[in-house]
């Protein structure tokens, strides 16, 4: 099966707009980490100028214990917060390349399936072995290709799982360690 040129044009159009569509899709992540760091770069120096305040209008060392007592939880919270954002505009930006890579992974799988349906029906008497071998393969690449994709979504939704019990725990530790002081 020979490509037509208005089929080489529509496929080069297509993988074109697919560049430009994922190029955007990085500029977005990109964007949102930049004003997530512009965010807590602000809270940040803000908050330095408070504690520094504070720490300054300290009388005496006991004073002092329960001021750093006071700053570690929110910390301890906020710094889970940034982690979460950064960890969903990192997520977000993979699963929109995913997306792309599984849309044009499934063209290419249909359009191989035409050509070697076109390459079958036009085989010569007596080579019916040799085309049902080739199917085999590909069909069987196919179901591997099936398999590793889902193994690889486990793999996500078990990392994701961990991050948020993670983070959780994070949280609840620096809580418990905050009430203890």
């Amino acid at each position: 099966m020979m490509m037509t040129t208005e089929q080489i044009v529509a496929s080069h159009k297509a993988n074109v707009e697919t560049l430009f569509g994922l190029t955007s899709k990085a500029f977005e992540g990109m964007e949102k980490l930049v004003e997530l760091n512009l965010t807590a770069t602000k809270a940040a120096l803000s908050e330095s100028a408070q504690s520094t305040k504070a720490a300054l209008s300290v009388k005496d060392a006991q004073e002092l214990m329960a001021l750093q007592a006071n700053l570690f939880q929110p910390f301890a919270e906020k710094t889970a917060a940034y982690s979460r954002h950064l960890y969903d505009i990192a997520s977000g930006t993979s699963n929109e390349f995913t997306k792309a890579l599984e849309a044009q992974t499934a063209a290419a799988q249909k359009q191989f399936a035409n050509l070697v349906d076109s390459a079958t029906s036009n085989a010569p008497a007596g080579t019916e072995t040799a085309v049902a071998v080739m199917k085999s393969a590909v069909n069987a690449a196919n179901t591997a290709y099936e398999s590793v994709q889902k193994a690889v979504k486990q793999a996500t939704d078990m990392a994701e799982a961990n991050m948020a019990a993670v983070t959780n725990t994070a949280v609840a530790t620096a809580k418990t360690a905050a009430k203890k002081r």
